[in-house]
Formats: structure tokens, C-alpha cells, sequence
């Protein structure tokens, strides 16, 4: 896959992980479309880096459809799609009164994370698919994003973990289902990572986090997750896998 010159959307681009992606895609060549749900946010990276920014929701299907035509009469159809739409809010499945947590809390983080991925997915899926192929026979790659948390989710993160597992469950059957179309699709599965969703949480429980990377015993940071999608992209036999990008870390 060139990057150079191809068209990408990125999803989640208005900050964090996202937005590094966006970065080092424009940087790379590409013609990015910056989509976050924070119009303002969107609008800050796409006028940095000389793309176009769109207001979706990921869960939004006609809204999101929208966007990918609009990315599409802009910049042609794309070949690199990056999903980094996520939300991580942590609650108990039992509160210290013994209340069970509200069953629309749980949905609320499976639509954003699990749902939204593969509304993103299906959509790029179905513009790579009609596209010329380039060389190879590729038409195009996704990038979703999991964490760490699908294997080793901790304490409060029932719903989060649950929707990220889902993430990285659908990359070998979706990548098994579009390779007759030359589509592939990997997943990043980050661990301690220097961003907003990250920095909303108290400094001591971040450092105990922090402190738990065997090496380098430092969070990530957003350039480091962006060249990791730019290695997926870069190599074709990269397919239905899922990375771990975690410093060797296993949450407890």
C-alpha cells in the first residue's frame, strides 16, 4: 500500500490517537479526512494538516455514510481507513450499595467502541471494494483499535474491556470475508497511552498504571501508535492480525 497521494479517513482524529494518526498520514502523502464527533476538534487538525474535517458520530449510520461521501467527492475513494472513535468511562457491574450498573451504560460503550468500529468498517469496506485495485491486487486497508484492556481488563472496566475484545474478535473473519475484494484489516491493541481519555483519570492511578510497563517504563505516546498504523499500511502481509503496542505491560 503507497500512502502517498492515496485518499484515508481516520475516525476519533479531533485528538489523542486519532489525531496522530491523521498527522502521520498527511505527513506520509495522503489526502486525509479528519472525522470526530467535535466539529471544532476536527476543524483544528484538518486546517493543520491541509485535510478535510467532517462531523460524525461512528454510531450515527446515515451520518456516518454521509461523511464517507463526502470524504469521497473530496479526495476519491479510500484506501486507508483508520477507526480510533472510542469512549472509556468506568463503572462497576455492582455498586458498593449492590446496584446493578443500568444496562443502558454498558450499550453506551459497546455502540461507541464495538458498533461504531464496524459501522466505520463496513463502510470502507464497501468503497475499497469498488475501487481499482492498486498493486498486489490490494484495494485498500482498515485499522480498528482494541486495547490491552480486551485481554486484561481491570476492575470497573467490564464494559470497556467486553467492547474491545468484540474489536479485536471481528479482525480475522473480517479479514477473512474481504480478501477476495484485496482488503485488509489489523487491529492496534494499545496499552498505556499519553492521551485525553487517559489524562482524565486521577495522577495517582495513572502512575501505578505507568509504573507496571516493564520497558520503557513511560505511557506511550500518540506518534508511537501512529507509526505502528503506518507499518500496517506500508506492509501487504500484514493481515487479520492483532498487535499489542504495550511495553511489555499486563494489567492486573
Amino acid at each position: 500500500m503507497i500512502t502517498s497521494g492515496q485518499a484515508a479517513i481516520v475516525t476519533g482524529a479531533g485528538s489523542g490517537l486519532g489525531e496522530a494518526v491523521a498527522r502521520r498520514l498527511a505527513a506520509d502523502g495522503a489526502r486525509v479526512a479528519v472525522m470526530d464527533r467535535d466539529a471544532a476538534a476536527a476543524e483544528r487538525v484538518a486546517a493543520d494538516i491541509g485535510g478535510l474535517a467532517i462531523a460524525c458520530d461512528v454510531t450515527d449510520a446515515a451520518g456516518m455514510a454521509a461523511g464517507f461521501a463526502r470524504a469521497r467527492a473530496a479526495h476519491g475513494p479510500a484506501r486507508i481507513c483508520v477507526a480510533c472513535a472510542g469512549i472509556g468511562p468506568s463503572r462497576k457491574i455492582l455498586s458498593r450499595e449492590g446496584d446493578p450498573m443500568p444496562l443502558e451504560a454498558f450499550d453506551s460503550v459497546l455502540a461507541v467502541n464495538l458498533s461504531g468500529t464496524f459501522n466505520t468498517l463496513r463502510l470502507a469496506a464497501a468503497e475499497m471494494a469498488q475501487a481499482d485495485p492498486l498493486e498486489g491486487g490490494e484495494r485498500g486497508v482498515v485499522v480498528t483499535t482494541a486495547s490491552v484492556a480486551g485481554h486484561e481488563g481491570q476492575i470497573g472496566q467490564a464494559a470497556y474491556a467486553a467492547s474491545k475484545a468484540g474489536v479485536m474478535g471481528l479482525t480475522l473473519p473480517a479479514s477473512r470475508e474481504l480478501a477476495r475484494f484485496g482488503i485488509r484489516v489489523a487491529c492496534i491493541a494499545p496499552g498505556v497511552f499519553g492521551t485525553p481519555m487517559f489524562y482524565t483519570v486521577a495522577p495517582e492511578w495513572r502512575k501505578s498504571i505507568t509504573d507496571g510497563v516493564p520497558f520503557p517504563k513511560r505511557e506511550g505516546t500518540p506518534a508511537e501508535f501512529a507509526d505502528m498504523v503506518a507499518f500496517i499500511v506500508g506492509n501487504q502481509m500484514v493481515n487479520g492480525t492483532t498487535f499489542r503496542l504495550d511495553g511489555a505491560v499486563r494489567l492486573t
